[in-house]
């Protein structure tokens, strides 16, 4: 296993292992003691799966208690997956890094707690899995506007997004910070 700190301070790309002969492959979607080993947060929850089509955009979703930690990977298909840090006291606070997620070629993406998270489905469809390090909890879940232009993300779009309705109404990054 490989794993690389990005440009947000707790922010990490992890490339696991992965075997293959003849029959298939076979790789651990988690080790509790190795990615320790590797400075992985570890400490999981809860377990979400969701399926999307192309041109689906989730996002950017965060929590104001029971920030999540999260560490996501793409099952089946290929997103453009997106990471924005909004922690108030954090020295690398209004950056943002994006990747694409495929399962052609696995790696998984920790987002620490207290970042917006969300993703941009390329494929046909795409299974998307993550660990969360607390608990949802709809009552303090906030999306910052996926389009603020104060981001400046390039999201790679293949004409206009669906996105839900309270995906559209998202607030600017200007509104979140002034709340916090």
């Amino acid at each position: 296993m490989k794993v690389a700190q990005t440009a947000i301070e707790g922010c990490l790309l992890v490339t696991p292992d992965v075997f293959g002969d003849a029959r298939g492959s076979f790789q651990e979607l988690f080790h509790a003691g190795r990615y320790a080993d590797e400075g992985v947060p570890n400490s999981y929850v809860q377990d979400n799966f969701s399926t999307s089509s192309r041109g689906i955009l989730r996002g950017l979703h965060f929590q104001t208690r029971h920030a999540q930690g999260k560490l996501v990977q793409v099952l089946h298909g290929r997103v453009f997956d997106v990471c924005v840090d909004i922690r108030p006291d954090s020295p690398t606070r209004g950056q943002v890094v994006t990747v694409t997620l495929d399962a052609a070629e696995p790696r998984q993406f920790y987002l620490p707690p207290g970042c917006a998270h969300g993703f941009y489905v390329l494929s046909e469809r795409a299974h998307f899995f993550y660990k969360c390090s607390d608990f949802y909890d709809a009552s303090s879940e906030k999306t910052l506007l996926w389009n603020d232009p104060k981001l400046g993300i390039d999201w790679p779009l293949e004409g206009e997004p669906t996105l839900s309705a309270k995906d559209k109404q998202g607030l600017t990054y200007d509104e979140i910070v002034a709340d916090s």
